[in-house]
């Protein structure tokens, strides 16, 4: 189980390099506080968006409470991690690109998915199997793109294939996607949830 875990983080740590571009500035700061009307000073607000579901049908059935329940803990434990890989994307992204040359910059990756073997493979190993699933699906839903996809671009389909390839024998892929309006509708809901303070 051990090496599911260590397939994973490593795929997290090749995201490390992947080419993302920083967020465009905070939309509220490309907008006046205020404006003027008639004389008067107005001012203006930015407002988080809100998303109204109807109620939950889960609690009327003990099994598909019981899952929905395990969902919401599964996307607890798993979101903060899939954000934090896409912040340090662009943090790392960020500092490769003052790195002199291609040699450095393959250096700096090593040492970095050294080190956040070490941090994270403690946590790591607590994580079920279907949380890991969650979790490679979550990266590709914060970072908008597959594990798989990432593994090819930078250690080419050979090994990218292998990698896809050991993780299909614990049951998971590298090539799964967020799927929002599909398979995925009731976990976004979920996320989103959460995201507002909801749950």
């Amino acid at each position: 189980m051990n090496s599911i875990y260590k397939g994973i983080f490593f795929i997290c740590g090749l995201l490390f390099c992947t080419n993302i571009q920083a967020q465009s500035p905070d939309f509220q700061d490309s907008i006046a506080p205020y404006y003027i009307d008639k004389g008067d000073t107005v001012r203006t607000l930015i407002l988080r968006d809100i998303y109204i579901y109807p109620p939950s049908t889960a609690k009327s059935n003990k099994s598909q409470d019981a899952q929905y329940q395990k969902l919401i803990r599964d996307v607890k434990k798993t979101l903060p991690y899939a954000k934090l890989i896409y912040n340090t994307l662009i943090e790392t992204y960020e500092y490769m690109m003052t790195l002199p040359n291609e040699k450095a910059r393959e250096a700096h990756l090593k040492q970095m998915e050294t080190d956040l073997w070490d941090e994270y493979k403690p946590v790591l190993k607590k994580l079920t199997l279907s949380q890991g699933k969650l979790l490679i699906k979550l990266i590709d839903r914060e970072c908008n793109q597959s594990s798989y996809n990432i593994l090819r671009a930078y250690l080419g389909s050979f090994r990218a294939g292998f990698w896809n390839l050991f993780a299909s024998m614990f049951g998971a892929s590298l090539k799964m996607e967020w799927d929002p309006d599909g398979k995925d509708a009731a976990t976004e809901r979920v996320i989103q949830m959460v995201e507002a303070g909801v749950l």
